[in-house]
C-alpha cells in the first residue's frame, strides 16, 4: 500500500513538471522553429520540462521573407500540481509556473 502511494505521488510530481503550449502563426505558410528545431508550418505544439523563468525562442520563416523572432517564458500560469508536489519536497517548486495553453504570433512578411 505504501509503495503504491509513493509511486502515485512520484508520478504526479513528474507529470506536473511538463508544460505544453500550441504556437500558431497568422500566416499558415510560415515555418515554425522552436529553439532552432523545425516544429511545423502554420501551427506547432511545444512541450518541455524547463524550470520557472526559462525562455523558449520561436523563429518563423517563409521563403522570400525575413525571419521573425519571438520568445516566451515559463512564468505565465500557476501550476497547482507542481505546487502540491512541492509540499512534500522542494524540487517541484522549480516547475510551479507553466505556459499558456496557446499563443498566436503575427507573421508579417517583410521582403528580403
Amino acid at each position: 500500500m505504501q509503495k503504491s502511494v509513493v509511486g502515485l505521488l512520484l508520478l504526479s510530481v513528474l507529470a506536473s513538471c511538463t508544460s505544453m503550449t500550441t504556437i500558431t502563426s497568422t500566416d499558415p505558410q510560415a515555418k515554425i522553429y522552436v529553439d532552432g528545431e523545425f516544429r511545423g508550418t502554420g501551427s506547432a505544439t511545444h512541450e518541455d520540462k524547463k524550470i520557472v523563468g526559462s525562455t523558449t525562442n520561436v523563429t518563423m520563416k517563409k521563403d522570400g521573407c525575413r525571419p521573425q523572432n519571438f520568445s516566451f517564458s515559463r512564468s505565465e500560469e500557476f501550476s497547482p500540481g507542481a505546487c502540491a508536489g512541492g509540499m512534500f519536497t522542494l524540487v517541484p517548486f522549480l516547475w510551479v509556473m507553466s505556459y499558456k495553453p496557446s499563443r498566436t504570433y503575427e507573421f508579417q512578411c517583410e521582403k528580403m
